[in-house]
């Protein structure tokens, strides 16, 4: 199968996850809105679904990801959607819902991670929300990210801390955790350099994911996005102390 990615073409954000697993697997996709097939009707066309009255069931934003004849929204979704067909995920049902649990945990982190440098409003400047800003994201380093990555760091130790979190055989969720240490290294360098001593088997699954052949040339192309200011990761220096 032929999948469509959509997703909004200058930023890693949510979609990142996704092409992670995409270029593991060795999928054969399309980023709608960017890369090998953009075109200029690639925005529009993401437009055209988000604004569609016609589909059964819509999503409420981007990144969804057509499949066929289905259309699926929210990252963790897609990821449970996708890792049995791309083999990143065990076969019984308890380790597909024990995945899934995982995923939704990095999607909270993520959400923190956001809230850091927009903790009033989504639709407000940085700028003008940078005092709430420095007290959120004082919080989020001390308090709330050591209990995110302590949490990952046990669940990696309680497989023996040289595999993956569901065992000896990657996931999907190794791919996201993979995304969020590569982010936070970003978004916050000196937190991460303080923290990173503390959690060895996070760092080092960080390593072994990086140098995987199909993620290594991935990360190489130009279908990598640099980290940016737009996007959910960003690096603001005030905020990492």
């Amino acid at each position: 199968m032929r999948y469509q990615l959509y997703y909004w073409p200058t930023i890693q954000g949510r979609g990142e996850f996704i092409r992670l697993a995409l270029e593991e697997a060795g999928a054969d996709y399309d980023d709608v809105a960017r890369g090998s097939v953009h075109n200029a009707m690639g925005m529009p066309a993401l437009m055209h679904l988000l604004d569609s009255d016609q589909l059964e069931y819509p999503p409420f934003a981007p990144p969804f990801l057509k499949a066929g004849d289905r259309i699926i929204g929210q990252t963790a979704n897609i990821l449970l959607f996708l890792g049995p067909r791309l083999g990143l995920v065990p076969e019984d049902e308890t380790s597909r819902l024990w995945a899934h649990q995982l995923q939704l945990t990095i999607a909270d982190l993520l959400t923190e991670v956001h809230d850091s440098h927009h903790p009033i409003a989504s639709g407000l400047y940085y700028k003008d929300q940078k005092p709430e800003a420095l007290r959120r994201a004082q919080d989020f380093t001390a308090t709330r990210l050591p209990k995110f990555l302590g949490y990952f760091e046990r669940i990696l130790a309680r497989n023996g801390g040289d595999g993956y979190l569901l065992g000896d055989a990657l996931s999907y969720v190794d791919l996201s955790l993979f995304q969020i240490i590569a982010g936070l290294c970003h978004a916050f360098p000196r937190t991460m350099k303080a923290l990173a001593p503390a959690h060895p088997r996070l760092m080092a699954l960080h390593r072994r994911v990086a140098a995987r052949p199909r993620i290594a040339a991935y990360l190489a192309s130009g279908r990598r996005l640099s980290f940016n200011q737009q996007g959910i990761f960003r690096h603001y220096a005030e905020l990492d102390r």
